[in-house]
C-alpha cells in the first residue's frame, strides 16, 4: 500500500495563524480645494501621509458568524514602505475549523473626527476576507494577495461583500475605458507571475539562481511601472470628474465633494500580502464524526408493528447573510429557497396526542369486556375477509388495525388472522399487551408458515415469539428439518446475550428448543451442528462479531446438553470425527486448487493422498456418518474412482465405500461460498415435499448440499451429462437422442421408454417453475443437467433473485433442446409439460406465505444475492408469484412466459458463444 499523500485537517492541533507581510497600492493626492471643502478629510492620517500608521486585525468567522475575537498587530512606524511581517496566532485550533472558515482582515487608519464604520478613532482603511478552505476542500497555504475593499471593514458574511479575489464585475464593467482596461490587464499579468512565484517558493519549479535573480529584478521593475501608471490614471480620472460638478448650492456641493471622494477611493487598488504556514503535504478537511443522534427516550415500534405514521421533518430558515443550496444573492427573493432540515429525534417517533386519544376510544379500552360478544355484520365479515387474505409483506394501515383489534375475540378461530392481530397490538401501550398475551392462549392452532412469520425479525415480544415456538413443537423431526436452516437465522433475532457467563439460551424459547430437539435426533443435530459451525466461521464485515459469538454460545449450550443425555458422549465424538475429516478434504482441496500441475497429475496426487494410511481415510473404522447425509455410514474412500474436474476451483469428485456396500459419490470444493447453493437446494426440497402433498411428483432431483465453511463445502455427485456435452456428443434430436441410447423402447411414439420421457417432462416442468420463483440466473447449456434415466435438474446457483450477468435473460430457462427432447412444440409431450407447469405454479402459489417466510428469516444471512438488497429479498420473490391475479389470469401469465422463453433468440446465441469459449479453454 502506498503511503499517504495527504492529512486531515481534524488531526491537525495547531493553533491557527497568519502572517501580515505588507500593503502594496498607491493613493493619489487630494486636491486642496477638495480637503477645503471636506475638512473631516484633513484629519485621516491616509490623506496625510502615503506612508501613514496603520494596524490590522484579523478574526475568523464561519457560516456568517465570528467563532474568534480579533487580533491585531502591534503599533509600528512606516518610513518608505508599509511592512509588517508579523504573525498573528488565533486562539483556535485548525481540528475544530468548520469547512465555511474564513479570516476577515481589516486595515484600520485613524482620525480623530471619526467616521462611517469607526471604532473610536479607528476607521477602516479596507477590508478583505479570505477563505481558508479553496474550491477542493484544502487547506490554503503560502502567500495570498487579497484585494482590498477601500473604506470597508471586513465581514466575515457566507455572502461577504469583501471578498479577497478581485471581483469580476469590476472588471467587465471597466471595459471601454481606455486607462483603466490597460490597468486590469497589467493586473492580469501580475497576478499570473504571482501565481508562479507561488510554485517557484513551494518547490514545485526547479530553482536556477543565475535565472531567477533576473527575473525577479524584472518583475520587480514591471510591479513599480503597474503602480505609476495606476497612479497617474487615477489622478486623471478624480480631475475628469471634479470638472464636471456644477455647483449649485453649499449642500449639493459638499455631496458633490463626497461622491468624488468615494469613487475615487474606489478606483484605487490596494493588495494586501499574508502569509499561511506551509506543511508538507496538503491538509484537507475533514469534520469530526459524531455517533449517531440518540433517537428518543421513548422506543420506537417495529415496522409491522407501529401505528404512527412518521410525520416530516420541520423545516426552517436560515439567518441572515447565510445561503443555502441554489439560493441566488439577490435579497428581493426572500426566504424561500433558504430551507434545512433539522434533526428532531421526537419528531418522528412520537405519538400524535390527538391521535392516540383517538385510537384508545376507538378500542374502547374501558369497555374491553363487550369485545368479547362483538359479531361483525355482512360488510365488516368482507372486509375483516380480505385483511386475512393479505401477505406477510403487506403493511395494514392505522384502520385496518383498528378494526381487527375491535373483533380480535370473534377472530380468535380463524387460524389465519393471529399474525394480523399481532401486527394489530401496540406492544408499548400499557394494557393492550396484556390483553394480547391472554387472547393468544385462546387462539385456535395456527399453521406452520404463520409461526414462521412471528419468529422473523418485525417480532421482538418474547410472549409472540414463544408462542410460535409452541406450535413448532407440534411439527415432526423430517418437517422441521425443512425450515432448519432458517430457523438457525431466526436465532439473530431471538434476546441471546452471548457475553453472558450464564446459559445464554435460558431467554430464548426458539434456541432451547433447537437444542432439545437437536440433542434427541442425530439427523437434526448433524445439520444443526454444521449450520452454526459455518455461522461462527463467518468472519466477513457483514456478519458482525456478536452475530459470531452468538452463535459460538449456542453451539456450546448444544454440545453441553448433550452430554448429558444417554449416548451423548459418543455421538459429540462422532461430530467431532466428522469435523476431522472435513479438514483432511479441505487440505487436499485446497493444495490441489493452488497447485499450477496438469489435471491428470493434480487427480494422480489426490489418489495418493487418500491412499495414504497417515491420512486415516482409506478405511474410516469405526463408520461414520457422513455430514452431508447422515443415513449414509462411510467406512472409507476409494482412491482409484477419484476425480479433478476441469474447472477454476477444481472441485474433487470422491467415491466412499458405505456400510450397505453401495458407494456414495460427493463433490468437494475450496475456495467458493456454498451457502446460496445450500438455500436454493433446501427451498427446492421444499417445494418438492408442497407438490408431493397435492399428490403432484414432478420427479425432481435436489440433490444434498452442505457448506462446511465460508469458503469449502461438499455436494451430492448425481451421474449425470450436460446439456452442452449432449449437443456436443450427439447429432440431430440431441437430447431425444441421448435418452434413446439409455432408454431405447422401439414401440414407443418417439423410441423412448415411456418411463424415462414421463421422468425428463415431469423433471422439466418442476424446475422450469421452481427457478422462475427463485430468479435463478446465469443459465447455459453446462449447468443443466440430464440423467440417463430422464431426471432433469440444474446445477450451480450462484445467482438468483433475478440476478443475471447475461444480457436479456429469460425470465424462465427454456431451452430449445429441451422442447425438442419432448418431441417438439406440437407433441402431446410438450402439451402435458404445459400443463404440469400450471399444475405446479398454482400449486406452489397457494403456499405463497410459507416461502415468503421462509426467505423473511433469511433476510440478515451473509449470502451474497440476499445481503445486496435484504429489505427487498422477499419483494422479489413475492413478485413472481403475482398474487394479485386470480388463478386464471396466473396460468395465462405463465404461458405467455413459457412461450417466450421457448422462442427467445438472444439465449441460444449466448449458448453457443458460451459452448464455444468452454471449447477453447485451456
Amino acid at each position: 500500500m502506498e503511503p499517504f499523500s495527504f492529512a486531515s485537517s481534524e488531526a491537525l492541533e495547531l493553533p491557527v495563524s497568519i502572517r501580515i507581510v505588507s500593503l502594496e497600492g498607491e493613493q493619489a493626492p487630494i486636491p486642496f480645494s477638495t480637503l477645503i471643502k471636506r475638512p473631516d478629510l484633513r484629519h485621516i492620517g491616509s490623506n496625510l501621509s502615503p506612508h501613514s500608521d496603520l494596524y490590522v486585525t484579523v478574526q475568523l468567522w464561519a457560516d456568517s458568524k465570528p467563532l474568534t475575537v480579533p487580533v491585531q498587530t502591534a503599533y509600528k512606524p512606516f518610513r518608505n514602505e508599509r511592512k509588517w511581517n508579523e504573525w498573528l496566532t488565533l486562539p483556535i485550533n485548525y481540528s475544530t475549523l468548520p469547512l465555511s472558515s474564513q479570516l476577515a482582515i481589516t486595515v484600520w487608519d485613524l482620525s480623530p473626527t471619526g467616521g462611517e464604520g469607526a471604532q473610536g478613532h479607528a476607521i477602516p482603511f479596507g477590508g478583505t476576507t479570505l477563505p481558508l478552505f479553496d474550491k477542493e476542500n484544502q487547506l490554503q497555504k503560502g502567500r495570498q494577495k487579497c484585494y482590498l475593499h477601500r473604506l470597508k471593514g471586513a465581514d466575515g458574511l457566507d455572502s461577504t461583500s469583501t471578498p479577497s479575489i478581485f471581483p469580476g464585475d469590476r472588471r467587465n464593467g471597466s471595459k471601454g475605458k481606455k486607462g483603466l482596461d490597460t490597468i486590469d490587464k497589467e493586473s492580469e499579468e501580475l497576478d499570473r507571475l504571482e501565481k508562479l512565484f507561488k510554485k517557484h517558493e513551494m518547490g514545485e519549479i526547479p530553482r536556477i539562481e543565475w535565472l531567477d535573480q533576473l527575473v525577479f529584478r524584472g518583475v520587480e521593475k514591471r510591479g513599480l511601472q503597474a503602480s505609476t501608471t495606476s497612479l497617474k490614471t487615477l489622478q486623471r480620472s478624480r480631475a475628469r470628474k471634479q470638472k464636471t460638478i456644477t455647483t449649485l448650492d453649499g449642500q449639493e456641493e459638499k455631496n458633490e465633494d463626497l461622491d468624488i471622494y468615494e469613487d475615487s477611493v474606489e478606483d484605487e487598488r490596494f493588495t494586501l500580502h499574508v502569509e499561511l504556514p506551509r506543511f508538507d503535504f496538503p491538509i484537507v478537511f475533514a469534520d469530526h464524526e459524531y455517533p449517531p443522534p440518540p433517537i428518543s427516550s421513548l422506543q420506537h415500534l417495529s415496522t409491522s408493528q407501529s401505528n404512527i405514521i412518521l410525520k416530516p421533518p420541520p423545516e426552517v430558515q436560515y439567518g441572515p447573510g447565510i445561503h443555502g443550496l441554489g439560493d441566488n444573492d439577490n435579497d428581493d427573493e426572500g426566504f424561500g429557497g433558504r430551507l434545512v432540515r433539522v434533526y428532531d429525534p421526537e419528531v418522528g417517533a412520537r405519538d400524535n396526542p390527538a391521535e392516540s386519544k383517538h385510537r384508545r376510544l376507538v378500542r374502547s379500552h374501558r369497555t374491553g369486556v363487550l369485545d368479547r360478544d362483538l359479531k361483525p355484520n355482512a360488510k365488516v365479515r368482507d372486509e375483516l375477509n380480505a385483511i386475512m387474505a393479505y401477505s406477510p409483506t403487506h403493511i395494514l394501515s392505522p384502520e385496518e388495525k383498528d378494526l381487527v383489534w375491535k373483533f380480535r375475540h370473534h377472530l380468535t378461530r380463524d387460524k389465519r388472522a393471529l399474525t394480523k392481530f399481532v401486527k394489530s397490538v401496540n406492544w408499548h401501550d400499557p394494557s393492550e399487551p396484556r390483553q394480547a398475551v391472554q387472547i393468544l392462549a385462546k387462539w385456535t392452532e395456527i399453521d406452520v408458515d404463520d409461526a414462521l412469520e412471528l419468529l422473523g425479525p418485525t417480532f421482538d415480544n418474547p410472549a409472540v415469539r414463544a408462542y410460535a415456538v409452541d406450535r413448532l413443537r407440534k411439527s415432526d423431526d423430517d418437517e422441521l428439518l425443512l425450515y432448519l436452516l432458517q430457523l438457525v437465522q431466526a436465532l439473530k433475532f431471538e434476546h441471546i446475550s452471548p457475553d453472558s457467563t450464564q446459559d445464554a439460551t435460558q431467554d430464548s424459547s426458539l434456541a432451547r428448543f433447537l437444542i432439545a430437539r437437536a440433542t434427541r435426533n442425530f439427523m437434526l443435530g448433524n445439520y444443526f451442528h454444521w449450520y452454526l459451525m459455518v455461522e461462527c466461521d463467518d468472519r466477513s464485515e457483514a456478519q458482525g462479531a456478536e452475530y459470531r459469538k452468538l452463535f459460538a454460545k449456542v453451539e456450546y449450550d448444544f454440545m453441553t446438553e448433550l452430554v448429558k443425555l444417554p449416548g451423548g458422549p459418543e455421538t459429540r465424538k462422532t461430530l467431532l470425527r466428522q469435523a476431522e475429516l472435513i479438514t483432511v478434504l479441505s487440505k487436499i482441496s485446497g493444495d490441489i486448487k493452488a497447485s499450477k500441475e496438469t489435471i491428470p497429475r493434480k487427480a494422480e496426487r489426490v489418489k495418493q493422498f487418500l491412499a495414504d494410511p497417515k491420512n486415516e481415510i482409506i478405511t474410516i473404522d469405526p463408520p461414520l456418518p457422513l455430514p452431508l447425509d447422515p443415513s449414509v455410514m462411510i467406512t472409507g474412500v476409494d482412491p482409484a474412482e477419484t476425480l479433478v474436474f476441469k474447472s477454476s476451483l477444481c472441485p474433487i469428485r470422491i467415491t466412499f465405500k458405505t456400510t450397505t456396500r453401495q458407494k456414495y459419490q460427493i463433490i468437494f470444493k475450496t475456495g467458493d461460498d456454498l451457502r446460496q447453493d445450500q438455500l436454493v437446494i433446501q427451498i427446492i426440497t421444499l417445494m418438492d415435499q408442497l407438490l408431493q402433498k397435492e399428490n403432484l411428483d414432478l420427479k425432481l432431483s435436489p440433490y444434498k448440499i452442505l457448506a462446511t465453511s465460508v469458503t469449502a463445502g461438499a455436494a451430492q455427485f448425481v451421474p449425470s451429462m450436460s446439456l452442452q456435452a449432449i449437443v456436443t456428443k450427439y447429432k440431430g434430436n440431441q437430447v431425444l437422442a441421448y435418452l434413446k441410447s439409455n432408454n431405447p423402447d422401439d414401440k414407443a411414439p418417439l423410441g423412448v421408454r415411456k418411463e424415462a420421457l414421463d421422468i425428463f417432462v415431469k423433471s422439466c416442468a418442476g424446475y422450469c417453475v421452481i427457478t422462475y420463483l427463485l430468479g435463478v440466473g446465469d443459465r447455459h447449456l453446462d449447468n443443466l443437467l440430464l440423467s440417463p434415466d430422464g431426471h432433469f435438474f440444474h446445477a450451480d446457483f450462484g445467482f438468483i433473485l433475478g440476478r443475471d450477468p447475461k444480457p436479456f435473460a429469460p425470465a424462465m430457462k427454456l431451452c430449445k433442446e429441451m422442447v425438442d427432447g419432448m418431441g417438439g412444440a406440437s407433441s402431446e409431450q410438450y402439451r402435458q409439460f404445459k400443463q404440469y407447469c400450471f399444475t405446479a405454479y398454482t400449486t406452489l402459489r397457494k403456499s405463497s406465505n410459507l416461502i415468503l417466510n421462509l426467505f423473511s428469516l433469511m433476510v440478515d444471512a451473509n449470502i451474497p444475492d440476499i445481503k445486496l438488497e435484504p429489505d427487498k429479498v422477499v419483494l422479489k420473490v413475492k413478485e413472481r408469484f403475482h398474487l394479485e391475479m386470480s388463478e386464471e389470469d396466473a396460468i395465462r401469465h405463465f404461458e405467455r412466459l413459457i412461450e417466450d422463453s421457448s422462442n427467445a433468440i438472444f439465449p441460444v446465441v449466448i449458448d453457443r458463444l458460451h459452448g464455444l469459449v468452454q471449447h477453447f479453454r485451456v
